[in-house]
């Protein structure tokens, strides 16, 4: 299946930093700008290991992913899918599982400039990108129902993906309306930054971010939580990323060299 036309990747907005590009900067990418690098050498300030996380959450999508599809998931809806990096989600499903179907959904219009990259999947899977909001769940669905049959499990991916989105703007929200529309045996995998081991860092962190024009609402173990509220989590249930089955992949050079400020977690929907 083929991404939408690449040439609204003019609308990129290079005047305010975007979190993806962040993201991308942070894993050594080349797909970002200067305000992006500015505000990750602010976060580098605050905390030298911002890279390290960003690899961290790579690396538990991975190993969530491939536990996954060891269980029987064949279809993924990845949302804040963010600048391509490899391996990407479906080139992990499809490994294992050659007949995964995978959708990818991101706003960022870089990320849309890239979508064939997310597109180069198996024969006889099927990959998609979607261009939506994380905040428009409806049109979410809507174009994930092109690809998915949302009759049948979906593992639902929020990766590094809720801290930029507010109780106000509906983070809550969102997740309930995504997941409401997913069947029994579907999975929620999320992580998310804390600022549960480094609170003065973490607000530092949110008023340069807010400053420029990005929200960051970190939350707390028993906030974050609260996603998962109704869900049957899988062992262990809430751990920082890097602690969550590590068996299942490669560890991340520096990972365990000091805080990793986050959780993450899997759950089954009942």
């Amino acid at each position: 299946m083929t991404g939408q036309d690449p040439t609204s990747a003019a609308r990129i907005d290079t005047t305010r930093p975007h979190p993806a590009r962040m993201y991308d900067w942070y894993l050594g990418g080349k797909d970002n700008y200067p305000v992006d690098e500015e505000m990750g050498r602010q976060m580098l300030t605050l905390d030298p290991r911002v890279p390290v996380m960003a690899r961290v959450n790579r690396a538990f999508m991975q190993r969530a992913t491939r536990w996954l599809a060891g269980e029987g998931v064949r279809q993924f809806l990845d949302v804040g899918t963010g600048i391509p990096t490899e391996p990407n989600l479906h080139q992990v499903a499809q490994r294992i599982a050659p007949d995964a179907r995978v959708v990818y959904c991101d706003n960022d219009p870089i990320v849309l400039a890239h979508a064939a990259a997310l597109l180069r999947g198996t024969d006889e899977g099927a990959t998609e990108y979607l261009q939506a909001d994380a905040r428009d769940p409806d049109a979410i669905l809507e174009g994930a129902r092109k690809v998915l049959d949302l009759t049948r499990p979906v593992a639902l991916s929020l990766i590094a993906l809720l801290h930029f989105v507010s109780d106000e703007d509906g983070a809550h929200e969102l997740v309930g309306r995504l997941l409401a529309e997913l069947p029994s045996g579907s999975y929620l995998v999320m992580t998310h930054a804390t600022s549960d081991f480094t609170p003065e860092e973490s607000r530092a962190a949110t008023e340069k971010m807010r400053a420029a024009g990005v929200t960051l609402a970190l939350r707390t173990r028993e906030e974050f939580t609260r996603f998962f509220d109704g869900l049957e989590l899988v062992e262990p249930g809430i751990e920082v990323p890097h602690l969550w089955h590590p068996e299942l992949g490669e560890a991340v050079p520096g990972q365990d060299d000091g805080i990793i400020p986050g959780y993450g977690a899997v759950a089954r929907k009942p």
